[in-house]
């Protein structure tokens, strides 16, 4: 009786625990939500030199939310963030000029989304490669150009 009472206290505990873990990275995303707002609505009304910056910041933290929603299994949400990410990656490449700022540190964040998304790649379902890849893509290149203006100064 007694061993049915504490596996019955355990299955409890662990339910509770696994609940408060969906919860709390729920509000993580929700919190990541405003965030990530706050940083659209300042990329674009940032000057065009800060702009460069800006957006790779948008692609790094857009490649993290992507990474925890497609291990939360939400494929949806996923592909939007994927969305965005390209969408960002593009806006890079016409951001960048001579006069941009913070150009390594651009690069630093984009190298940090290409090899984010990278490896959600590699553990990716079929159905979700070819977005992954297309968006890799755009990230590898706006990588490579802001690496190449870093170097041309």
């Amino acid at each position: 009786m007694r061993c049915g009472i504490q596996l019955v206290t355990t299955a409890v505990i662990i339910i509770a625990m696994a609940l408060a873990s969906v919860g709390a990275r729920a509000s993580d995303l929700d919190g990541g939500a405003t965030d990530l707002a706050a940083l659209q609505a300042k990329a674009a009304q940032a000057p065009p030199r800060d702009r460069c910056f800006l957006y790779a910041e948008l692609v790094g933290q857009l490649a993290d939310r992507a990474g925890q929603q497609i291990n939360s299994g939400d494929s949806d949400q996923a592909s939007e963030s994927l969305r965005l990410i390209s969408q960002y990656a593009e806006q890079i490449d016409s951001a960048i000029t001579d006069e941009s700022r913070r150009l390594k540190d651009a690069e630093l964040l984009t190298r940090r989304a290409s090899f984010r998304l990278s490896n959600m790649l590699r553990g990716a379902s079929y159905e979700d490669r070819p977005l992954l890849d297309a968006t890799l893509k755009l990230v590898y290149r706006a990588q490579t150009n802001l690496m190449m203006q870093v170097f041309k100064h």
